[in-house]
This record gives C-alpha cells, structure tokens and sequence, in this order.
C-alpha cells in the first residue's frame, strides 16, 4: 500500500520540514494523483535561519549541535507539527555532499524525525556513506516514507 493512501485510510494529514533534500519528500508525494488528501505541507528549511524563522527551531540549540543532529531533527518535527493543520510531521537534515562532512559527520550522515500529535517523537540517524548527493537525498525520501509508515503502522 502507498504512504498516502495508508495515511487517507487512517485520515492524517502529513506534513514534511526538509533541509538536505530541498523539498524532494514533498515533491516525490505530490507527484501521486490524490495526494491532496494527505499531504498538507512542507517546508524546506535549508538554511539555519530559516530553520528558526520558519519551524522555531532554537538557535542555541543549533549552535550547542549544529544542524545535522538528533535535537535538530527532533525539533524540525516538533516545529512542522506545533504550525498546525497537520497529525504528523517528518524532517530531514544532514550532509548530502560532495562537500561539507567532517569526521564527526561525514558525507552521507543524515538525521530523520517524526512528531505526532500526543505522541513521543521519534529519531533516526543514517550513515548512507558516500552515495553522492543525489544517492543520499533518495535513500533520505525512502527512509523517511518507511519512518512514518512505522510511525502509523506501530503506535508508541
């Protein structure tokens, strides 16, 4: 069964916060014909201000964990769901490359998470390697669309 429609059999609306994939989450879900019907918004947050403009993400925590991080993560999720009109939020931030890894995080180091409302957000951390950057933003949709199918699928 599709995300979406898996998400219209359980009526949620979904909405997504993306940083390294600029958007593609939202792009690969709208390109499904009804997908209005689940699908509510998504907001691509690239960079740090935006991250704090857009979804309150706290600039000392950005600063304490830098942007690719669990709290980051966490709170991209937390920041989409608090906007409202929506029943889970996913986001996605990491090194997508060539360039921009370092050895705590390489290339290829991506954080997932998952908020719901009266729900326990929920975290991921991936270490794909060096796909290049267009292997990591796709294993970085699949990863996401898996995230929030379990996130429905299995309830905390």
């Amino acid at each position: 069964m599709m995300l979406l429609d898996l998400l219209q059999r359980h009526e949620l609306r979904l909405g997504t916060a993306e940083s390294c994939t600029g958007g593609l989450i939202s792009a690969y879900l709208t390109e499904a014909p009804g997908s209005s019907g689940a699908f509510e918004v998504g907001y691509v947050t690239y960079s740090n201000e935006a991250k704090q403009r857009l979804l309150g993400v706290s600039p000392d925590l950005l600063e304490r964990h830098g942007a690719v991080s669990e709290p980051v993560a966490r709170a991209m999720a937390e920041g989409a769901l608090a906007c409202g009109a929506i029943d889970i939020a996913v986001s996605v931030t990491g090194v997508a490359g060539p360039a921009g890894g370092s050895e705590e995080k390489p290339v290829g180091t991506v954080h997932f998470g998952v908020a719901g409302l009266n729900r326990r957000t929920r975290h991921r951390r991936e270490s794909f390697g060096d796909l290049g950057r267009r292997g990591i933003r796709m294993e970085s949709v699949r990863t996401a669309f898996a995230m929030v199918r379990d996130f429905v699928e299995n309830p905390d």
